[in-house]
């Protein structure tokens, strides 16, 4: 099982980090290393001090698919969820700095929050998905599906041209703006609409 990560897919958070706007999706990937198990809290790394939250859109493939065209995307998921990618920010701009991989600032051990499931049926429209992280009872990041540059279905697309997607692989599908530093002893909880998909503490 693989966690393919799309960056740069909100405008606005493009903006915030002073990225250029790309011509295609940016993809990297997460081992399943990566992912916080199940009511553990999420410990800051020894080798970052400034580790940011991105709150995430996630999809669960369900079946296997190679050079998927568009048209047939939504055939290959069923659920959706929220999560979170969590990012090394000073580690990340040293290595961008140097023209180096992301790896050791994004696919850290415990990096990658996942939450509950939910069906695709149960949402009229998974193209206009409201989403939100809360830090301590206060919003941080809010988005809706309907602003990302590249829709679900134009991701596994893509993604699919590299990548053999298989059973239970995890596609992150970008953050909205408001990324930001968590500290020790933070609380996190993200919703889709105003269903509670996960809740986290911060050590």
């Amino acid at each position: 099982m693989k966690l393919i990560c799309i960056g740069r897919n909100y405008t606005e958070h493009i903006k915030e980090l002073e990225n250029e706007k790309p011509a295609d999706p940016v993809v990297f990937l997460k081992p399943d290393t990566a992912i916080l198990l199940k009511k553990q809290p999420f410990f800051i790394p020894d080798f970052s001090n400034d580790v940011h939250h991105e709150v995430e859109v996630l999809v669960k493939i369900n079946r296997v698919g190679k050079y998927i065209d568009r048209k047939f995307a939504h055939k290959y998921y069923k659920e959706i969820s929220l999560g979170i990618d969590f990012t090394a920010r000073d580690m990340q701009s040293q290595l961008k700095e140097k023209g180096l991989p992301w790896e050791k600032s994004k696919a850290f051990d415990g990096s990658a929050v996942v939450g509950k499931w939910l069906k695709v049926s149960d949402f009229e429209d998974v193209n206009a998905l409201s989403f939100s992280l809360h830090k301590n009872e206060e919003i941080v990041q809010k988005g809706s599906t309907s602003f990302m540059l590249w829709k679900i279905d134009e991701l596994i697309e893509y993604v699919s041209k590299y990548f053999t997607l298989k059973i239970g692989d995890i596609i992150f599908t970008g953050t909205p703006a408001g990324v930001g530093k968590v500290i020790a002893n933070d609380k996190l909880k993200g919703f889709i609409e105003d269903k509670e998909m996960f809740s986290i503490t911060v050590k």
